[in-house]
């Protein structure tokens, strides 16, 4: 018998599930708002205000959130899974009435101390609804068109609500996020083909309704397509951003100008430097290497949900693991994406480093999920 066989077998069922945590895990999220932590404290010229505490408290309360969440059994999660969705679809609606206004969008709801974004909150529920489903759906129903029709409903409902805001940014990731987890499910490919068909068509009707009076996109939202393929046709306005981003990777070279060093985040050339534009600021400071490193940290946070998940028993347990890994594998690919000028600028954080409320809290939720999953699996 092992000491931690041992152990387990002489203390308190709670203290158990605490040794039964996903440590390595833990430890890697971590690490990675360490990294957060400190790149704000850079861009606030060396001072812990006002970002960079701000967002420790954020962590230690979203911290002690996953640990309770982590201890509670995963059946408990998987039954109020539609709860959870119907809960983050009303604060969607409330948006529409009640919401704060930023940056020329109603995303929020101002509580007071915080102002929650409930679209990053649709984006766990929606992994959690789906994950539901597909553990009550008999396998072999899973490809019938009528409850392939359901999943879709549910998906395009919060989607429909989040484009209003508008966000398209974070309505590309639910429609991805939700597809994905359809994928995993087993649903059949040809209707995979059949979307990715379906897509071209609409992105084909999309721009040619640009000037016409039943244009379906925002012209800021067409600037930032024109800007992605030619920022130079206006480096002082829309260009703006992805310039200033492109020269702070170029200029970090392979090891950083140092901390705190950087030209284009300490002298504010960079906008946005301590949200989305973040990963610019590391890279310039840090360089590649430092990059490369933040990179291979989510990297290992991925592969630690996915060898999770492969040693699920429960359906349930399985999907909800590897959702909330591609959910996090979405927010840093699109974001490092979006700032080396590979994809259009959709406003989308970089997970755990990026300031911000709402989405730490979030990815705090899903990780504490994902211990759940963990912690209870059958042994």
């Amino acid at each position: 018998m092992s000491y931690l066989e041992y152990t387990v077998k002489h203390v308190p069922s709670g203290l158990s599930k605490v040794l039964y945590l996903n440590w390595a895990l833990i430890l890697l999220v971590t690490a990675v708002a360490c990294v957060g932590f400190l790149m704000l404290y850079s861009v606030a010229g060396g001072t812990l205000d006002p970002w960079s505490s701000a967002q420790m408290k954020r962590f230690a309360l979203g911290f002690a959130m996953m640990i309770v969440v982590a201890l509670i059994p995963i059946w408990y999660w998987r039954s109020v899974s539609a709860a959870a969705y119907l809960v983050s679809l009303a604060l969607l609606v409330a948006v529409e009435y009640v919401g704060a206004v930023g940056m020329g969008a109603q995303r929020w709801i101002d509580l007071g101390f915080m102002r929650l974004q409930p679209s990053e909150l649709m984006k766990i529920a929606l992994v959690m609804a789906l994950a539901a489903y597909y553990d009550w759906l008999p396998r072999t129903r899973k490809s019938h068109p009528f409850w392939v029709l359901l999943p879709i409903i549910v998906i395009l409902v919060p989607v429909y609500l989040v484009l209003k805001q508008p966000d398209l940014g974070t309505a590309i990731l639910l429609v991805t996020v939700g597809g994905l987890m359809m994928f995993l499910a087993g649903v059949h490919w040809l209707y995979f083909a059949a979307v990715i068909v379906a897509g071209g068509g609409l992105v084909t009707v999309v721009f040619m309704s640009r000037g016409t009076p039943w244009q379906l996109l925002a012209d800021y939202q067409f600037r930032r397509i024109d800007t992605f393929i030619d920022p130079s046709t206006d480096p002082l306005g829309a260009g703006y951003h992805i310039t200033q981003s492109k020269i702070a990777l170029g200029s970090g070279g392979w090891t950083g100008r140092g901390f705190m060093q950087g030209t284009q985040s300490q002298l504010n050339f960079l906008p946005e430097k301590h949200t989305d534009f973040i990963f610019t600021t590391l890279a310039e400071e840090l360089g590649f290497l430092g990059g490369a490193s933040l990179l291979a940290l989510y990297a290992l946070i991925i592969l630690f949900c996915v060898l999770s998940a492969l040693q699920q028993k429960e359906r349930f347990a399985a999907l909800l693991t590897l959702g909330v890994a591609v959910n996090f594998f979405l927010y840093f690919a699109v974001n490092m994406s979006m700032v080396m000028g590979l994809a259009p600028v959709v406003g989308v954080p970089l997970p755990l480093v990026s300031y911000g409320g709402s989405a730490m809290l979030v990815l705090l939720l899903g990780f504490g999920l994902v211990q759940s999953a963990h912690v209870h699996r059958p042994r």
